[in-house]
């Protein structure tokens, strides 16, 4: 990697740290090693940032310049194809994300879905003519409009952030909004690159884009109440999700929530259960398990249950946990020691609640953050391990008792964001999914994650869709004109 510039704020079209000079220290995951500072945008950033991009709203025609904005996206895409390799590495070692996933979530899929959402917005019809009608006896020509909801706030989480944020601010800006991007404070680097390319290679103009790196939840806040915003979108826990909804209420802005998840992997009696249980094992060691949609709970035909722990099992240990540097890394370390000390919290519960270890089941003492790849056996749906969200490499299996006992294994969640399910039988295996309460589902292998498709939860997995038209039309509103005909 060659080196990169130290992260900055981007506020009203200028790079800078923060305006009391203030800093905190960014952690490689893998080591524990500082590796270097970011800005601890004060209040008074927060403010400046959502003033400019008010500001550019209000005063600029960016909302009303389609050809403008899809000019400043190419541009944006083309830098970040530029500086790609630069992207890669200080993701690998920000993040500890293992090299593999630069070639789907990690880089490549996210920068694609720019492109995909900035020729969306060229050919988008923001304008539809609804013909004549006669309400009310008044002959009246009917037009309805598509125009960008105004000031985004978009909040991320630290677990891919490279695609989260180009998840929000790609079809933000291409819609017509102006944004504030707030990054988790364990990944604040890779979206400062981002402001960075901003600033010295396109044409946004000031204020249209702005990145604040905050190290205190109190000031990041200002962005979910301030008035001047007329959207929050967020990705991240189900507990934040439900506080932003309250900071936003006041106002009545917009909300989009992505949260969290605890999807089911099911296998059917005609599956190939082994196949099903190393697919899941191999699924629930990527990024160390640090994925809202990952199939965390493998529920498998009850006679078949010890071979699908066994082929689980044998599968992570396979895997292992290794330097995400290293080109044959499937299971890096965990975010930070904040992280690991969570997951190693849940397997001591695991065992409170009469599960057992497969496979795994403790911290490994080395410097950085890392957790062994683990399969639990021996518990059932109601357990916390199998309800709650543990965003590390866990996974769960448990029996079920034929399809309708896989389906409500399945639903008995508090979430609804993904899943899979596999069968011998593509028509048995689509049945199934077709009452899976969830957002996205992979039938026999299938893969629903494109630029194109729209990803989003049911229940408390959130509000909204991102990706796709539906996540484009998140940023957008609808007005209707009539006119005398």
């Amino acid at each position: 990697m060659s080196a990169l510039p130290a992260p900055q704020l981007l506020v009203d079209g200028k790079l800078s740290g923060a305006s009391d000079g203030a800093t905190y220290p960014i952690l490689n995951p893998a080591t524990g090693a500082e590796i270097g500072q970011a800005p601890d945008a004060t209040a008074a950033d927060v403010d400046a940032a959502i003033a400019a991009a008010r500001r550019a709203f209000d005063e600029t025609d960016w909302s009303t310049d389609t050809e403008l904005r899809v000019r400043c996206l190419r541009q944006l895409h083309e830098a970040l194809l530029g500086e790609a390799e630069e992207f890669r590495a200080l993701t690998t070692a920000e993040v500890g994300m293992p090299g593999f996933m630069m070639g789907a979530a990690g880089f490549d899929v996210p920068v694609a879905s720019l492109k995909w959402v900035t020729d969306l917005a060229e050919s988008y019809e923001f304008e539809t003519d609804l013909g004549v009608a006669e309400p009310m006896g008044i002959p009246s020509r009917r037009t309805v409009r598509r125009e960008a909801v105004g000031v985004v706030a978009a909040i991320t989480p630290w677990n891919v952030p490279t695609q989260i944020n180009l998840a929000k601010v790609g079809p933000a800006l291409a819609a017509g909004c102006t944004v504030v991007l707030k990054p988790a404070p364990d990944t604040p680097w890779v979206a400062a690159e981002l402001g960075r390319l901003v600033a010295e290679h396109t044409d946004i103009p000031a204020g249209v884009f702005n990145v604040v790196t905050p190290l205190s939840n109190e000031v990041a806040a200002q962005l979910t109440s301030d008035p001047r915003v007329d959207m929050v979108s967020f990705t991240g826990s189900t507990n934040t999700g439900r506080a932003i909804m309250a900071a936003a209420a006041p106002t009545l802005k917009r909300v989009f929530l992505e949260l969290g998840g605890k999807s089911a992997a099911i296998a059917l009696d005609d599956a190939d259960v082994a196949a099903v249980a190393g697919a899941t094992a191999f699924t629930a060691c990527i990024h160390a398990g640090q994925g809202c949609a990952i199939t965390t709970r493998l529920l498998v035909p009850r006679a078949k249950y010890d071979e699908a722990v066994q082929v689980a099992a044998a599968t992570m240990e396979s895997i292992g946990a290794k330097d995400p540097a290293d080109p044959g890394a499937i299971c890096g370390p965990v975010i930070s020691q904040v992280q690991r000390d969570r997951v190693a919290s849940y397997l001591r519960l695991a065992e409170e609640e009469g599960g057992t270890f497969a496979t795994g089941g403790h911290v490994i003492e080395q410097d950085g953050y890392w957790i062994e790849p683990t399969v639990i056996a021996g518990l059932d749906n109601s357990s916390r391990l199998a309800q709650e969200e543990i965003f590390g490499p866990v996974l769960v299996v448990i029996p079920h008792d034929g399809d309708d006992d896989a389906v409500r294994i399945a639903n008995d969640s508090a979430y609804g964001l993904s899943g899979s399910v596999d069968s011998g039988s593509l028509e048995r295996a689509k049945a199934v999914a077709a009452r899976i309460r969830t957002g996205t589902l992979a039938v026999n292998g299938g893969v629903w994650f494109s630029p194109d498709a729209p990803f989003g939860g049911y229940k408390q997995s959130g509000l909204g869709r991102e990706m796709g038209v539906a996540g484009f039309e998140e940023y957008l509103e609808t007005k209707t004109i009539a006119e005398p005909a």
